[in-house]
């Protein structure tokens, strides 16, 4: 029997600690279906058709889309992708607890949960990757070209 493996995130600036995580969650199973976060989700201008276009062409991942905008229970999305597994990111602030818990509610007690190891690089995060790109930046508060 095939394992569908469901992975959600939000995937604003593409980088290495998101490949990480979708190749962590793709060795879960034969096939990987990634939810993209809603713009409405996140905040407006996120461009959530081109976030899912980048994540699509990652190797590892087989089907990429859209998830439902705020309001709609994400336990929905659910009966779309009829998954065996869903792969939490290891800083997804996703309570495993609360997501069991909601699973077994909304019929789907079958669903495994389970949170991937992280990427043990100091550039595995956006936050990350943004604070180092202030560090670096002209005239910014701990970057190298300060004026005097």
């Amino acid at each position: 029997m095939m394992t569908r493996v469901m992975a959600v995130g939000i995937f604003d600036l593409l980088h290495a600690g998101h490949l990480h995580y979708v190749e962590q969650a793709k060795s879960l199973g034969e096939e990987l279906v990634v939810v993209i976060a809603h713009d409405e989700t996140v905040r407006k201008q996120k461009h959530e058709d081109l976030r899912r276009r980048m994540v699509e062409g990652l190797k590892p991942v087989d089907k990429a889309i859209i998830g439902n905008p705020p309001g709609v229970p994400i336990f929905e999305i659910l009966k779309q992708i009829d998954p065996d597994l869903i792969a939490l990111g290891y800083d997804q602030k996703h309570s495993i607890d609360a997501i069991r818990e909601g699973l077994d509610q909304h019929g789907f007690e079958h669903v495994e949960v389970t949170r991937v190891k992280g990427l043990s690089d100091d550039l595995d995060g956006t936050r990350k990757i943004i604070a180092r790109i202030l560090d670096l930046w002209p005239g910014t508060e701990g970057g190298p070209y300060e004026e005097d």
